[in-house]
């Protein structure tokens, strides 16, 4: 923003010294000369263009004393304004700022989207997930370095500056945004995020790191969907290596491969889609969309593992799937 000021107040000097000079020159020749004349006059004086005279300076006293003034004022006003613009775009201010601005009118024409606040060692890994999931995502942050990370995957959009500001989740698209992950190292950051998100959008949902176990209820006292811990999943990460390192070897390889991208989803049965009222497999998922499903949600929320393929479907249910990336999208699409 300071940029913004010092380019406006530029341009604002060299017209003031237009219209100075224009002006001047009119009311110098009592109105006998065209506007246009003395619009002309100023700026061949000021640029040196040598032209020669459209006004009959010469044997004026007053035109000369005059057109001296603007020469030497006009012309540090525009050699100024000349070189602050070359610092600006050898410096690449200038060029961070129209980034800044085709970036914003991107995350403009998002909808339901990812926000991250925070790209840390926490942050970073989980826009890398998204981003394979082919969500879309805005990370919010201050460190330049962690925004230039992000630069290179596909379906992220940034914002600089400091998340726990409201116009910046505004910039994000917080109104038009499926949800938003606060990620940020610190507690109290944290839970003033969650409060002012869920004011901003009432129906967006909001997963929240915390450090601190005691803050949890906090969490979700002020709006949080879901409080993660990362200590506390780390803990269960080290105890699942030393008692079962091939199903973690297994998940691992799922996420990490490079021929693939094989990830456990969701899938849930709308009223519109013609699946509801179906049997599992009358819909042949498994066949149409080589999805594998692990287990399902019903709507009292209980949840049954590896449900049998003569289960009924109805609106409302989540199925738990496993496949391709790009064939959970296609069967998402359907149900």
């Amino acid at each position: 923003m300071e940029i913004k000021k010092r380019l406006y107040f530029l341009l604002f000097s060299i017209f003031v010294v237009f219209m100075i000079g224009s002006l001047g020159y009119y009311f110098l020749y009592k109105g006998e000369q065209k506007f246009i004349d003395c619009a002309y006059m100023t700026v061949i004086s000021l640029t040196s263009v040598g032209y020669g005279e459209v006004l009959e300076v010469t044997g004026n006293v007053y035109a000369q004393i005059f057109t001296m003034i603007i020469i030497t004022f006009g012309m540090g006003i525009i050699l100024y304004a000349i070189s602050t613009l070359t610092a600006l775009v050898i410096e690449g201010e200038l060029t961070g700022i129209i980034k800044t601005n085709k970036m914003k009118k991107q995350i403009n024409k998002l909808t339901g989207h990812i926000i991250v606040c925070g790209g840390g060692k926490t942050g970073f890994p989980l826009i890398n997930e998204l981003a394979k999931n082919k969500i879309s995502v805005v990370l919010i942050d201050l460190d330049e370095a962690v925004l230039n990370k992000t630069k290179d995957i596909f379906g992220c959009f940034y914002v600089k500056g400091d998340a726990a500001d409201d116009n910046n989740l505004i910039t994000a698209g917080i109104d038009r945004a499926a949800g938003i992950i606060i990620a940020l190292s610190s507690d109290k950051d944290n839970l003033y995020i969650t409060m002012t998100a869920r004011m901003l959008n009432n129906k967006i949902r909001i997963i929240s790191r915390m450090s601190d176990k005691n803050i949890e209820m906090k969490l979700k006292n002020a709006g949080a969907d879901s409080v993660v811990s990362p200590n506390a999943i780390g803990a269960l990460r080290m105890a699942s290596e030393m008692i079962r390192p091939t199903a973690v070897d297994f998940l691992d390889i799922m996420l990490r491969s490079k021929h693939g991208n094989l990830r456990i989803h969701e899938i849930t049965v709308s009223e519109k889609s013609g699946i509801s009222g179906k049997k599992i497999i009358e819909t042949k998922i498994q066949e149409k969309y080589n999805l594998l499903i692990l287990g399902l949600k019903n709507k009292k929320n209980e949840i049954i593992f590896n449900p049998s393929a003569l289960q009924i479907l109805t609106t409302g249910i989540t199925l738990i799937v496993m496949g391709e990336v790009d064939d959970i999208k296609k069967a998402a699409s359907i149900f």
